[in-house]
This record gives C-alpha cells, structure tokens and sequence, in this order.
C-alpha cells in the first residue's frame, strides 16, 4: 500500500447500517472524530443516489467502492480492486468483516483494546462463524446487532456510544436503545411465526418470502428455522413497485445465504452466481450476497416495474442455475 489511510484528510463516513458498518465507522471516527456519517445501502450506491455525498474527502466502508471516494474499506468478494481506480486508497482484505480491517488499521495508534470482544462476535456474524446455538443465545453482542436501525436512530446511538468507548451491556441500557431492544424481542418472536409460514424448501434451498411485510430477516433466522433441511437460503424482502428513497419502503430484493450452522468452513455453491446473474450490480461473498430482483421478460431483463410474477421466474432461474451445483 503506497499511502497510509491514516494520512487522508476524511471529513465523511459513507457506511452500511449493519453492525459491521457501525461498528467500523464508530472505529474510523475514533481517528478522524469530526467527521460526518451517513448510512447507506449497497443498492443505493449502485444506483447513484449516494454520488452527491462522495468525494475524495469521503471513506465509503462495508459498501461497494466508488469511484470518487478518497479511501475505500471493504472484505467483500465482489469488492476486490482492481487496481484502475486513480485516486482511491483502497483497503480490501478477506477479513470476516470489515469491522475488523479498520480495527487493524488504527490499533498500532490508538487504543481499541476495549472493542476486541465486540470484534470477535462482528466477526462470527459477518463472517457466518457463528453457531446456530449462539445465535439463539441472549448475547448481548447479538442483540446489539439486532437493534441497529436508521431509521429509528439506534445506528447512530450505538456508533456514538462504541465511538465514546462505552460498554455493549451500558449501550443496550440507554433508553432509546432499551425501548428498540424490547419491540425487537417482541418482533422476533412474530418474524419467528411468519416464516415458518412463508418459508419453503425446495432442492436444499429454503425460499423465504417475506416482501410486502415491511419486514427483514437475516440468513441466520431462516436455516435456524429450516435446520439441517437446507444448504442455503433465498430471502425475498422489500416492496414490488417500490424504488430507493421511498420512506418506509424498499424495492424488491433478493439476499442468499449458506446455512452456515451446517457449513462451517464454506457451502457447497457459490452464491454470488445467484446474486449476478439477472443484477450486474448484484453480489457480496459467496457465502452470503444479494441483489435486485428484475424483471424478466422471455428470458431477458427488461427495464419494466417489478411483477410478483417476475419474482417467481427470477426464483425459477435461481434454482435451475443452483441445481447445476
């Protein structure tokens, strides 16, 4: 690496709204405290929404590089550079998360000693090292993860208390966070019933449909939900004729992952042939990805809003492609 990252001059934090985003902005503004921080999402970038907020000033973090930025931190596959970006620093390491490449980067510098045990579970859920027994756990670590949300606030609260070195157990205390944390205990028990009612396994693969419910779930939900039935899972999330930057609503969408309860070390698929084959901007790790569901038209993409029955060829063609494994 020609530049040290630490020597940039960032004013601007482009970040995803997970934990590991948080978690990785809330170490980068340990260094560079003054900056700015905005939450993004992988499909927002892509589609240029973000394009006003990046500069040469800005890190983009656990997102797809963009061209314009200064610094570029990320550890997903689909990410790796390559090496015509001028004027992009970037940071690609095949880390569990990219939590923990910042983490690197600043801890011969600055003290984040207090952050390793929280690292260690970022780790384990970006990564899919977690076991399906942790996962069911009340770690707080966990539930941490589960009570991140930009709109209702609880991404920035928990960056800003990680920022101020505070303790997982101290931030699940703080009033904002303790209301989310009992509506989230609440609601898990509710996105439990939905999809074991919406969700199906077809040729080991667990096809969960959870869009028009204004409801998320991650992989680990599903395959704890599906055991030992299921290699992988297709979640389908987000609203048909909805567009980015509708309040509340999201387009339609498609995430995959391993059943990584059952595969420790890897599955059996590349997953990113799912996430590409209808989206070019679609992809992530092979272990866990996602992209746009299109809609299709004699087998083709066509430009054309979304139709539940362009959610079912794009389904149909995923498993025909993962049959083939």
């Amino acid at each position: 690496m020609d530049v040290d990252p630490l020597s940039l001059s960032i004013r601007r934090i482009v970040t995803d709204s997970d934990l590991d985003g948080v978690v990785t902005a809330a170490i980068l503004r340990r260094w560079w405290p003054n900056c700015e921080i905005v939450f993004g999402h992988p499909g927002e970038l892509r589609a240029g929404l973000m394009d006003h907020l990046i500069d040469r000033e800005t890190a983009v973090c656990d997102l797809p590089r963009h061209p314009n930025c200064g610094l570029s931190i990320d550890h997903h596959q689909s990410n790796i550079p390559s090496g015509s970006e001028e004027g992009v620093v970037s940071v690609w390491r095949p880390t569990p998360s990219a939590a923990r490449i910042a983490y690197d980067l600043v801890k011969e510098r600055l003290d984040v000693s207090d952050l390793e045990e929280l690292l260690q579970w970022v780790d384990k859920l970006d990564g899919g090292g977690i076991s399906r027994e942790e996962y069911l756990s009340d770690v707080p670590a966990v539930w941490l993860g589960r009570v991140i949300d930009v709109n209702e606030g609880t991404a920035m609260a928990v960056l800003e208390a990680l920022q101020e070195g505070m303790q997982i157990e101290d931030i699940l205390r703080i009033p904002m966070i303790s209301m989310k944390l009992e509506e989230r205990k609440h609601q898990r028990s509710l996105l439990s019933g939905i999809i074991s009612e919406r969700t199906h396994v077809v040729d080991r693969m667990a096809i969960a449909r959870l869009d028009g419910l204004g409801m998320r779930s991650n992989g680990y939900h599903i395959t704890a939900f599906a055991g030992d039935s299921c290699d992988a899972c297709i979640v389908i999330h987000g609203d048909i004729g909805a567009s980015f930057g509708e309040e509340g609503r999201y387009p339609v969408s498609a995430s995959f992952y391993t059943n990584s309860f059952l595969h420790k070390e890897g599955g059996v698929f590349d997953l990113t042939q799912l996430a590409t084959y209808f989206d070019p901007d679609g992809g992530g790790h092979a272990n866990a990805c996602g992209c746009r569901v299109k809609a299709i038209r004699n087998g083709s993409v066509v430009n054309s809003e979304v139709s539940e029955e362009d959610v079912e060829k794009n389904i149909t063609k995923w498993l025909e492609i993962w049959s083939k494994r």
